[in-house]
């Protein structure tokens, strides 16, 4: 058997390849899904954004991010970067979500997490795991990925990355499924016009069973 950093290093350059030939439809513009295929943080910044606002919305603003900050995403920088300053990049028109200063703040400890945690790479968030279940976990761990994003996440990364570790589909539950219920399955337009539709009549179910 290789040692453990030899089947980390291979996994993470089988989903780096895989990443740059993803052709993703989550973002609003041809730069926002290109950044997103190529730049695992900034699929995780859109991951972590994507509530209370558009999903397209929260999948585009990594990349009017970068635009503004004038250079590549970088976990450190943004840890680093000054609270005040950074939350004004997210409140300027067209702010970035539409509650700048939480979702700034969100941010800046998704990416210190990362540094602390995982050498500041998005990707260590999913090299070398050996399980579905251990996957999950460890998106979980995240500031503001709780159980059912982690899930979600865990599943884009499967469907559309092709991070398949042993039991993905049992510990993502119904996101593993085949069906057109997130953002994991979202590959089209029309894929887009369904998951909007399911989480439609997802939001109407609750608010008819209060």
């Amino acid at each position: 058997m290789p040692p453990v950093d030899a089947v980390v290093a291979r996994r993470r350059f089988t989903y780096a390849a895989v990443m740059a030939t993803a052709q993703l439809h989550l973002a609003t513009t041809d730069t926002g899904n290109a950044l997103l295929a190529k730049d695992p943080l900034a699929l995780l910044i859109g991951m972590l954004l994507d509530q209370q606002i558009p999903m397209e919305k929260a999948f585009t603003s990594p990349s009017v991010l970068r635009e503004r900050l004038g250079r590549d995403l970088d976990a450190t920088e943004i840890a680093q970067f000054d609270p005040d300053a950074f939350e004004e990049i997210f409140r300027t028109p067209p702010a970035l979500h539409r509650f700048p200063a939480a979702m700034a703040k969100r941010v800046q400890d998704l990416a210190r997490t990362l540094v602390e945690q995982f050498d500041g790479r998005a990707d260590n968030v999913w090299a070398g795991v050996a399980s579905g279940d251990e996957l999950v976990k460890r998106i979980g761990r995240l500031p503001g990925f709780g159980d059912q994003k982690a899930r979600i996440f865990a599943a884009l990364l499967a469907k559309q990355f092709g991070v398949t570790p042993a039991g993905w589909q049992q510990a993502t539950g119904a996101y593993g499924e085949a069906g057109f219920r997130s953002v994991a399955d979202v590959v089209d337009s029309a894929s887009l016009t369904k998951v909007r539709a399911f989480k439609k009549e997802q939001k109407a179910a609750a608010r008819a069973g209060k």
